[in-house]
């Protein structure tokens, strides 16, 4: 029983310093894409059709309401 408990804490240890160093490298990674200037022009293109679209669904829900409310 010892020696399970050893193994399991031997491997919480390695595999929390391996899931640490892994969610480093996803969060540099991430980062440098978020500053990417393409990256940045995609995200304004899609914040204003998605605006957009938000103003088209708007409009035809208060246009439905007002023809039956």
């Amino acid at each position: 029983m010892f020696r399970l408990v050893i193994g399991a804490a031997i491997g919480y240890v390695l595999g929390s310093r391996a899931g640490r160093e892994r969610y480093e490298q996803i969060k540099r990674w991430s980062q440098r894409a978020a500053d990417n200037p393409a990256v940045q022009a995609v995200a304004g293109v899609a914040r204003a059709q998605a605006s957009s679209a938000v103003h088209l669904v708007t409009n035809k829900v208060t246009a439905v309401v007002k023809r039956h409310g």
